[in-house]
C-alpha cells in the first residue's frame, strides 16, 4: 500500500510540475478536459468515446515522455550536440504520431456521427 501511495504522489508531482511549466503539456490537458463533454456528445457509441479520449489521454502520455526526454538530454549537456538534437527529434516525431492518430479517430467519430462515413 505504501508502495501505491508513493507512486501516486510521484505521478501527480509530475503532471503538476508539467502542468505549471510546460506549455505543450498544459495546452494537450486542457484539450483532453475540453474533449470530455464534447466527446460524449460527438461520439457514436461508448466504444467510440473511450477510443476518442484514449487517443488523447495517450498523446499525453506520450507529451510526458518526451517533456522527460527533452529535460534528460538537457541535464546532461546544454552545447549543441547533434545525436543530442535527433533524440529530441525523435520524441517530437513521436507526438506527433500519436497526435494524427487522435485526429484521424475523431474525424471517423465525428464522420459516422454525421452520416459521412
Amino acid at each position: 500500500m505504501k508502495r501505491l501511495y508513493s507512486a501516486t504522489l510521484n505521478t501527480l508531482r509530475g503532471l503538476g510540475y508539467c502542468l505549471r511549466h510546460e506549455p505543450a503539456v498544459r495546452e494537450e490537458a486542457i484539450l483532453l478536459v475540453a474533449a470530455l463533454p464534447v466527446g460524449a456528445f460527438l461520439a457514436p457509441g461508448a466504444a467510440w468515446y473511450v477510443a476518442m479520449i484514449g487517443s488523447l489521454l495517450a498523446v499525453l502520455a506520450v507529451e510526458l515522455l518526451n517533456t522527460a526526454i527533452e529535460k534528460l538530454a538537457d541535464y546532461v549537456t546544454r552545447e549543441r550536440h547533434v545525436e543530442i538534437r535527433r533524440i529530441k527529434d525523435f520524441g517530437s516525431a513521436a507526438v506527433f504520431c500519436t497526435l494524427c492518430l487522435a485526429g484521424l479517430i475523431w474525424i471517423a467519430a465525428v464522420g459516422l456521427r454525421i452520416g459521412l462515413l
